[in-house]
């Protein structure tokens, strides 16, 4: 899209990022940001700058962009949450196997599992993995056990003294078998970065301990980054763009339907767009108790005040790509229903094939292309989005939505949250 300065909407953006499960420190996006953005201009042939907010806190950072002659300024805020992400990741090995069977059965038994299958294996499948390698590590420990302890038996017997295999024998393969299998379960862990099990078993733990019902100290931050939303709102900003990427899409969800009900309109202050990104919504809208979750994707679909654009794409393996999250959960209501606008960032399309040969199976990092650089970006530039002259809904005011996107009912609970 050719942007000009007749046709630059906003001069100065408030930008509210609330990133997905995610313990690091907001200043990785920050620094992400800075290299993508960087690498997106060259490509795309503007000019863009990032400097310090000063007085906005640790967590902010300021864009300047020169898009077509048209000059934009931005201040960009991450959202934190990872000191809750942190506390739930802190469970001991023991408890994290206990996780494990308590999320699987919540999963089964409600049979949300099955329906997710229906819209993409991907995402279902990522979900699996952790169950899969945790139990794998935990065989694999027991098997290593088993064999040190056997080990410790045979060489008591090779003594040159003799000796019964009684008491003393069954302490030391006790002893044996503990050791080895808590050593290689430590082992697999402290190594967890190279292979995401715990990560990944915790980040679903956590949606499903209370069955899709949020907890006391989600509540409580929903209800905060509400009023920093506010807050923007009441700037001189032109617009206010808040975005959601994977789990923060569903919280984003929440955050916005909570000022939906509350009464805000906007008036002569600044537009309001909602951007989400590789969303995960069904693995928590498809559980018994998401009864929030259900009713705020209900409302806000609804809200003429919004602009809401949700991108996927079908080479992440860890979203539900171009599912509609309203109508998949089966919550669309009958007449009314004005968002998201669902599409595909395309990644076999957007990105070089040089550059796909080396992503496509890196799964976390394809995980997060919608916050980096493209090197044929299409209509989907995060930066332009975030940092040029066009608010969201002028931006994709005549976009159609992909073709290919689902929209069919899937989940087998439409209760909502009086």
């Amino acid at each position: 899209m050719a942007e000009t300065r007749a046709e630059q909407d906003v001069a100065r953006r408030r930008v509210i990022y609330i990133p997905g499960y995610d313990p690091f420190h907001p200043r990785r996006y920050r620094e992400l940001y800075r290299k993508e953005s960087a690498a997106q201009a060259a490509i795309s042939g503007y000019e863009i700058s990032q400097h310090a907010a000063k007085g906005q806190g640790p967590f902010a950072w300021g864009v300047e962009s020169v898009v077509g002659g048209a000059r934009t300024e931005a201040q960009i805020e991450v959202l934190l949450w990872s000191d809750i992400v942190k506390a739930s990741m802190n469970p001991s090995i023991p408890a994290t196997y206990a996780m494990l069977l308590r999320t699987a059965w919540t999963y089964i038994a409600s049979g949300a599992l099955f329906r997710l299958m229906r819209l993409r294996k991907g995402p279902v499948i990522a979900a699996l993995y952790p169950i899969v390698f945790l139990l794998g590590q935990l065989l694999l420990a027991v098997g290593l056990g088993y064999g040190a302890a056997r080990l410790g038996a045979w060489a008591l017997l090779q003594l040159p003294v003799p000796v019964h295999l009684g008491t003393t024998g069954v302490m030391l393969g006790f002893i044996l078998f503990v050791a080895v299998t808590w050593g290689v379960l430590s082992w697999f862990r402290k190594r967890d970065n190279k292979f995401f099990a715990y990560y990944l078993m915790h980040d679903y733990s956590y949606s499903a301990r209370l069955k899709g019902a949020n907890p006391p100290e989600l509540e409580a931050r929903i209800a905060a980054f509400r009023t920093r939303v506010e807050e923007a709102l009441s700037s001189d900003a032109d617009e206010v763009l808040v975005v959601g990427h994977s789990s923060g899409a569903h919280i984003g969800i929440s955050v916005l339907a909570d000022l939906m009900r509350s009464g805000w309109t906007q008036g002569s202050g600044p537009r309001l767009g909602f951007l989400t990104l590789g969303h995960v919504v069904p693995m928590v809208s498809f559980l018994p108790k998401a009864d929030r979750l259900r009713a705020d994707l209900h409302d806000l679909c609804q809200w003429d005040q919004i602009t809401w654009v949700d991108v996927t794409a079908p080479g992440d393996g860890c979203a539900f790509a171009l599912c509609d999250p309203v109508a998949v959960t089966g919550v669309a209501p009958e007449q009314g229903k004005r968002w998201p606008l669902v599409f595909s960032a395309a990644f076999t399309q957007t990105l070089s094939p040089e550059t796909w040969a080396k992503v496509k199976r890196r799964f976390f990092r394809l995980h997060f292309q919608y916050l980096c650089a493209f090197d044929r970006p299409g209509d989907y530039d995060y930066f332009l989005i975030t940092a040029g002259p066009l608010s969201l809904g002028t931006r994709y005011a005549e976009r159609m939505p992909s073709k290919s996107r689902i929209e069919t009912p899937a989940s087998r609970y439409t209760s909502r949250a009086a």
